[in-house]
């Protein structure tokens, strides 16, 4: 005999919180939304409705799936963010909402910029992974020219579908860092310049990785979460040929961690950039804005 939804999701979201999973309701919600393709009103207006058993069965596979650690957002294959709903997949890293911090402090300069005569502004993601924020930039912004990068083959190809669902054109190179793009090494410059480089690269140092919840430690590529030693590994290397690429009066922006802060700033200013470090909603750094 099949069980109501209310009740399906109520021994799901139990089984989860055994499990220690942090959001179980939500989680079991979400899992119901997936395969009834319905939205969360539908939960309301359908409780007390009886399942085929078919879909009890159907619905407790994808429930055993995110008791053994799955992250719900693979599960279900997709992750608000900023308002759009991105495909995910394990390829990838799962945006978060303290990223829209990034993506917000960028739309709010490329406002305060001049668009140049000819052309338009220019903006490059390093470190794109599912192009949340490549392509929620060129999504609000549509009159910039966003370009994207990647070291990872199977990233690059989930941005790459995230850009179509949105219909954002948006160039994407494969590479590791400023690797990925054209440059004279002779004069220190690349091909080309941007008004706003974006980056949340990797920078939880790698001894703490093992120590994460086991949605993110078992799961989540560590291409995306190790940042070296004491995670600052890839700022140094954006810091080394950052210059290449900015405009003089353009503006880098970065992710970091909550216990950063002070090294970003050192490290800016060893290249010549003042850093200027902002809080997320709980308080904690979260992002540099780093101009020359």
């Amino acid at each position: 005999m099949g069980l109501r939804v209310r009740e399906i999701i109520g021994i799901a979201a139990n089984r989860f919180q055994e499990e220690g999973c942090l959001d179980p309701k939500l989680d079991a919600e979400l899992l119901m939304m997936h395969l009834m393709k319905a939205e969360r009103s539908w939960l309301f207006t359908h409780g007390s409705e009886i399942l085929a058993d078919e879909t009890c069965e159907e619905y407790f596979r994808l429930a055993d799936r995110r008791a053994s650690g799955v992250p719900v957002q693979y599960i279900i294959g997709s992750q608000e963010f900023m308002g759009l709903r991105f495909y995910v997949d394990e390829s990838v890293l799962i945006p978060r909402q303290d990223t829209e911090l990034l993506v917000e402090t960028a739309l709010e300069e490329l406002k305060t910029m001049k668009k140049p005569a000819l052309g338009a502004l220019e903006v490059l993601d390093l470190c794109t992974g599912s192009g949340a924020i490549a392509v929620s930039l060129a999504y609000y912004a549509p009159k910039i020219k966003v370009t994207a990068t990647d070291l990872s083959v199977r990233a690059l190809e989930t941005a790459k579908k995230n850009a179509a669902a949105f219909r954002q054109n948006i160039a994407f190179f494969e590479g590791d860092l400023w690797e990925a793009l054209p440059a004279n090494e002779k004069k220190q410059k690349g091909k080309k310049q941007f008004d706003v480089i974006c980056s949340n690269p990797p920078y939880i140092p790698s001894a703490v990785i093992d120590g994460l919840q086991r949605e993110v430690k078992d799961h989540e590529p560590r291409l995306a979460l190790d940042g070296g030693p004491e995670g600052m590994d890839l700022y140094r290397r954006i810091f080394e040929k950052v210059g290449w690429f900015l405009k003089p009066e353009g503006v880098l922006l970065l992710e970091i961690g909550h216990d950063q802060g002070d090294r970003i700033t050192e490290l800016a200013k060893e290249h010549g950039f003042a850093a200027e470090i902002r809080k997320d909603l709980a308080g904690h750094d979260r992002m540099a804005v780093c101009r020359r």
